[in-house]
């Protein structure tokens, strides 16, 4: 068995480390030797995720020491560090791991937007890398693959962005919408919201109703409207509107589009199916099929399905992604994969959870 290449994760303890654990615990080619927190480092890993006992890999990755977060540690042990950090972290250690060579996947929001005043509009803090912000490739697969593929360090992409950027790619780059009246209505699961306790994501206040949050000012907007603009070839504008659904995990965009000239969905859908036929991680469903957060739950896929309302010219296109795998962690996985050599959807969880 060929010997894997040593990683490191900075923040196990969110819903975003602890989706990266799972990943890495099956993965063939990527070994977790580090895995840090501030709060709970000493313990183990099984100690803070039970499903990481037994025997053979699994057992070993959950007996590993849990540390405090030192880039020199981490750089003499790993090839690779996932950061899943709050923004404003991750700059500094990212800055401190690439100097020493070691190649870095960032979770957090700090190298995704490309413009630094976007950035520190935004997020209400300096950005403190200029240079790395500019070194920084946005780690989407089906745009950027070739460029991950060389770099040192990967922006990971959000998870509403994720779902509504491969839901306008197509229709982007073939000119087929206008592109100054774009809706999109798009709904996330709690654990979006992270683990960090709060009033708003307790059960009590999430089960049973349903409810937008952040519209007009959600940070999510300026990495969507950045990717599509570049996709669309001059500045796109859009509403981006969210809501909190009460389910665990999972994405659905709902995006609206005024079409430039009439087409059918037999039209719209052969575009779509040509533009992801060699795309492993987009399933574009079958025409009249629309696509569900189940289906998704728990894998890398993006699922599209499609809609024309031919009476006003309006194409509405549907995008389902989980929010924690492809939306996060396992799309981290995908980026490292490429970083390594290794084949991109390697350890790359596909089947659904179910029920």
């Amino acid at each position: 068995m060929a010997q894997r290449i040593p990683v490191g994760l900075v923040g196990v303890t969110g819903y975003t480390g602890m989706e990266l654990t799972r990943i890495l615990a099956g993965h063939p080619g990527l070994e977790l030797v580090r895995a840090t927190s501030r709060s709970e480092a000493g313990k183990t890993l099984a100690s803070l995720y039970p499903y990481l006992s037994g025997p053979g890999d699994l057992g070993r990755m959950g007996a590993l020491t849990v540390t405090q977060p030192d880039p020199e540690d981490l750089a003499a042990a790993c090839q690779l560090v996932f950061l899943a950090v709050p923004h404003k972290t991750a700059q500094e250690i990212a800055s401190a791991l690439i100097k020493k060579g070691v190649k870095v996947v960032d979770l957090s929001a700090d190298f995704r937007l490309r413009h630094k005043p976007t950035y520190e509009h935004w997020y209400a803090t300096p950005h403190t890398e200029p240079d790395l912000l500019a070194e920084a490739v946005y780690g989407l697969p089906e745009l950027y693959r070739a460029d991950m593929a060389g770099a040192r360090l990967i922006a990971n992409p959000g998870c509403y962005p994720t779902a509504s950027i491969l839901g306008l790619a197509p229709a982007l780059e073939k000119g087929l919408v206008h592109t100054d009246d774009i809706v999109i209505d798009a709904k996330s699961g709690t654990s979006g919201a992270g683990r960090k306790a709060s009033v708003g994501t307790l059960f009590c206040e999430v089960a049973d109703t349903f409810r937008a949050y952040n519209l007009t000012k959600h940070r999510h907007t300026p990495e969507i409207e950045q990717e599509v603009s570049l996709l669309a070839g001059g500045p796109v504008a859009l509403s981006f509107n969210t809501h909190l659904l009460p389910i665990d995990r999972g994405i659905l965009a709902t995006i609206y589009t005024r079409l430039v000239k009439p087409m059918t969905l037999k039209d719209v859908h052969a575009l779509y199916a040509e533009r992801y036929a060699d795309e492993p991680l987009v399933r574009v469903l079958p025409a009249g099929t629309l696509p569900e957060t189940r289906w998704v739950r728990g894998t890398m896929f993006c699922d599209i399905g499609l809609a024309v309302d031919e009476r006003i010219g309006r194409l509405i296109v549907l995008s389902a992604i989980d929010n924690l795998c492809r939306g996060a962690s396992g799309q981290a996985v995908a980026g490292a994969n490429l970083m390594l050599g290794l084949p991109e959807t390697q350890g790359l969880p596909t089947a659904p959870l179910m029920p």
